[in-house]
């Protein structure tokens, strides 16, 4: 899914299907599905408002968006846990490999050792690429099935609640001007969404010269 076609997806008989099964990938793999989950919830959050909404009629429901986004997060999020407690060392232990390499996943551990288990699953939500990681590791790292479950949840609602409400509360805020550029405004949602991740990889950068 392309950041430009995202209105005419979202604008269909299967938007939630869309969503729903973006959020349930992204957090449950570690890879990057094309769309970052905070893009998808924040445009949700704004189509729910009515924005983006063509002549054929199609409008998402925010109440159904806000109860089933957190679920597919926390599905997803399950699975990666419990893929990551089985499969782990052999999924990651794939120098060569784009997305199942040791580098990544050092990555991501190192939100665990900086912040701890409750906070790196609450932080890594908001991080593209972590948010994908952090699960598998937690399930590797032999953090507890009761405890994950229960940080899982509380990410999982802070995450998903936060971008979709503003999206919507925003849309109706400013549904006239967000109309006129509802493109460009993704677009620019987008990036802005992907900021931590470059920060993050900016002082990974910063650490390592001063180490060199």
């Amino acid at each position: 899914m392309s950041f430009i076609n995202v209105t005419s997806a979202l604008n269909s008989n299967y938007a939630l299907v869309i969503i729903f099964a973006v959020l349930a990938i992204e957090t449950g793999l570690p890879l990057i599905v094309g769309l970052p989950g905070d893009t998808l919830l924040i445009t949700a959050g704004l189509f729910s408002a009515g924005i983006g909404v063509s002549a054929t009629g199609h409008h998402i429901n925010i109440v159904v968006v806000a109860i089933g986004a957190p679920l597919a997060a926390i599905i997803g999020s399950q699975f990666g846990h419990w893929l990551g407690w089985n499969y782990g060392v052999k999924i990651f232990n794939r120098p060569n490999s784009k997305f199942f390499n040791p580098e990544r996943l050092k990555s991501a551990e190192k939100y665990i050792q900086k912040y701890g288990v409750g906070k790196a699953i609450v932080l890594g939500r908001f991080i593209p690429v972590v948010r994908g990681l952090i699960n598998p590791l937690s399930g590797m790292i032999r953090v507890a099935h009761s405890r994950y479950f229960f940080w899982n949840v509380v990410g999982a609602l802070i995450w998903t609640q936060t971008l979709i409400w503003g999206g919507y509360v925003v849309g109706n805020t400013f549904a006239d001007s967000i109309s006129k550029y509802l493109t460009e405004i993704i677009l620019v949602i987008a990036g802005i969404t992907i900021l931590p991740l470059l920060f993050e990889i900016f002082k990974e950068w910063r650490t390592r010269k001063h180490l060199s």
